[in-house]
């Protein structure tokens, strides 16, 4: 089988798992689309008791390369860039259906072990709940936060679009989840705490979103040289190319079926605007003074600058 049919086969059972697990979700009720593992909520459909327990086990290995994300900062973009540096340098086709390590069986815990290097993952994980492999591998990650205000816009409309995820009847209910920390995978600030302690740890580099949009040439290049990923101008041209926020949502239908327009929505900055209130956006503006304002993820985030009206 040539390189194209294979890439082709990959994607038709990512589509194909992806249409399974909506039609699962269609059967629940927004109360069992909704998994409380150790005080943290996940989407019932895509991970399991069994599933995390099982992760405890993961061998991480030194080569591996690890997306670390808040949902909606960026993980799907990090993900397609890094497959695109991968397939330049190696001409490896990414295994899709298992990156999320969170996502699967338990099984997947030994389908993993037979997929050869160099494996791309990510996770909404907190830095806590990593599998302990990939801190004793000094596993490299790339580690992408994005404001938190674009971010809850992005993740309402998300939860409102994406079958396999509780539906919100309005901003108001999903605001109040989210700046209380019963979103899906917890807190933003919780997450963002906790990265920030270690934004100087040698295996962890750590961007935003923003500074991505501003500077994405030389923000690709930065990733690549922290992976170790020697590519050329051309290459890095070629890969910035088809990591264009426009270039992925026309191909949406292709990479992620009818399910494409789910994750790519706008990729914009400033979006927030069009739901937050006044009273909102101060509550939003509170917690990042009390968790993040003179911290180096506060500085980065450029806050003032994204976050005011």
């Amino acid at each position: 089988m040539s390189s194209s049919e294979q890439e082709k086969t990959k994607k038709e059972q990512f589509q194909e798992q992806m249409r399974q697990i909506a039609e699962e979700a269609s059967k629940k009720t927004a109360e069992e689309l909704v998994l409380d593992y150790k005080g943290l909520l996940y989407p019932s459909v895509l991970c399991s008791k069994e599933t995390f327990e099982a992760l405890e086990t993961v061998e991480a290995r030194e080569d591996d390369l690890l997306i670390v994300t808040y949902p909606k900062c960026g993980t799907n973009w990090a993900v397609k860039i890094l497959h695109e540096m991968v397939y330049s340098i190696h001409g490896k086709e990414p295994a899709l259906i298992q990156a999320m390590i969170e996502f699967g069986k338990p099984e997947k815990v030994e389908y993993l072990k037979q997929q050869p290097s160099p494996r791309v993952f990510c996770t909404h994980l907190y830095y806590d709940d990593i599998p302990k492999s990939f801190f004793e591998k000094k596993v490299k990650m790339l580690v992408i936060f994005r404001n938190p205000k674009d971010t809850a816009v992005s993740y309402y409309h998300f939860c409102n679009n994406n079958p396999v995820l509780p539906k919100y009847s309005s901003w108001d209910l999903f605001f109040q989840d989210y700046i209380n920390g019963k979103a899906l995978w917890g807190s933003y600030f919780d997450h963002a705490v906790a990265w920030n302690k270690h934004i100087d740890d040698e295996n962890i580099l750590l961007l935003t979103f923003e500074e991505m949009k501003e500077d994405y040439t030389s923000k690709l290049k930065k990733i690549s040289e922290f992976f170790g990923l020697s590519l050329t101008d051309d290459q890095l041209n070629t890969v910035e190319n088809a990591t264009s926020f426009k270039s992925m949502k026309e191909n949406s239908s292709e990479t992620h079926g009818k399910l494409g327009h789910v994750f790519f929505r706008k990729g914009e900055i400033g979006d927030w605007k069009s739901l937050f209130t006044e009273e909102q956006s101060q509550e939003v503006d509170s917690k990042f003074e009390q968790f993040l304002a003179g911290t180096q993820l506060g500085e980065k985030l450029k806050y003032d600058l994204y976050c005011k009206f």
